[in-house]
């Protein structure tokens, strides 16, 4: 039987960069997606037990049953009462309405959605009590209609507000800093600047306390408590060596913080757990496959799945080449199945020391939509 865990990334005073293809130094992403993650964390299980471990290990995850699952990270907040069971956790919001949702004008036009649509479509990320609801629970009511509107007139209460529901990107604030280069040959300069994220945090008697940060889920397919073990210690020394761009400058460090998700949230059991037949899947990692026939059962027709997705690259750390691109479905994309996914081999054609993938496997959560 498969085990889930939460991991909370707390960064403290480090800042992050998160680079995105299109994105350029002066930009970060909030957050890491789920290849990326799973990358760096290979790496540094690379690092810490050697090459052939780490080449039993990637066997194991082009297994069909790979040992581990994970979700890409996402953004965590304590409440203003600040105990761990007051910590919002937000989650993509699904790419279909969820069920109840007057959506389309199809309704007559005192019920339909034109009064709140674009603040409905501006929440790309709700808190896992309203996720739950809306997505596995009750659905769409119409006092969460009111609310929006209210919302949308800039005069926010009731419920959705007192979950968090519009306060996502207070959980973290972007900045700038400038930076200079000198060519190694002809001494000429170039100023720049490079964009990063910094997460909320307060003093705590001679420490440091996070306020914000990032998680994410993992489903462990089988109980090994060695490779549970080494797997962790490879995270921890990620957290030391940093995360993501811009580490030689001190940023991306983190303490790495498992808990179960009965610790994590009352909710997350629940959401965690099975619906029945008629469930969809919503995507809360990347995911890439190239085998035709389960594409073909993931997108039947646009009434059953709604998906979007992005192309990922980039450079290979220890080689200073690219890696050959792919395209991967992102998170909250829905569809009828679960998709499964695996790694992608994109080592480049004149690279021969050894494989390179980026993980397109996938992790989903069950929900309930409206067709």
């Amino acid at each position: 039987m498969g085990k889930w865990q939460l991991v909370k990334l707390n960064f403290g005073q480090s800042s992050v960069h998160f680079g995105e293809l299109g994105i350029g130094m002066e930009e970060s992403k909030e957050r890491v997606r789920s290849d990326t993650l799973f990358s760096a964390w290979v790496s540094n299980y690379a690092r810490l037990f050697g090459k052939k471990p780490v080449e039993e290990l990637l066997a194991k995850f082009l297994q069909p049953k790979p040992p581990m699952r994970i979700s890409s990270t996402f953004i965590y907040r304590e409440g203003k009462n600040n105990t761990k069971n007051n910590t919002i956790f937000y989650l993509p919001r699904p790419l279909k309405f969820p069920t109840n949702y007057p959506h389309g004008g199809d309704l007559d036009s005192e019920k339909d959605d034109l009064a709140f649509f674009k603040t409905y479509k501006s929440l790309n990320y709700l808190p896992l009590d309203i996720w739950h609801r809306w997505y596995q629970g009750e659905g769409f009511t119409t006092e969460d209609a009111q609310d929006l509107i209210d919302k949308t007139k800039g005069n926010a209460k009731g419920k959705l507000k007192q979950a968090g529901t519009f306060d996502y990107k207070e959980a973290f604030k972007n900045h700038k800093l400038p930076k200079v280069a000198i060519d190694r040959t002809t001494s000429a300069t170039n100023f720049y600047h490079t964009g990063y994220v910094q997460f909320d945090w307060e003093q705590n008697g001679s420490g440091i306390k996070s306020l914000s940060g990032l998680y994410f889920l993992v489903y462990f397919e089988d109980n090994n408590p060695q490779l549970i073990a080494e797997l962790k210690a490879a995270l921890d020394l990620l957290g030391e060596q940093g995360i993501g761009g811009e580490r030689s400058s001190g940023a991306g460090l983190f303490q790495a913080e498992w808990l179960d998700l009965k610790d994590a949230s009352s909710s997350w059991e629940n959401v965690v757990k099975p619906l029945d037949k008629s469930a969809y899947q919503c995507l809360i990692s990347l995911f890439w496959d190239d085998d035709k026939s389960i594409l073909e059962q993931l997108i039947i027709d646009n009434s059953y799945s709604n998906y979007e997705v992005q192309e990922r690259g980039g450079w290979f750390s220890d080689g200073n080449i690219r890696r050959q691109m792919v395209r991967m479905f992102v998170e909250g994309s829905v569809f009828p199945i679960e998709p499964p996914g695996k790694l992608a081999d994109v080592t480049p054609s004149e690279f021969k020391a050894h494989k390179i993938y980026r993980s397109g496997i996938g992790l989903s959560l069950p929900i309930k939509v409206q067709i």
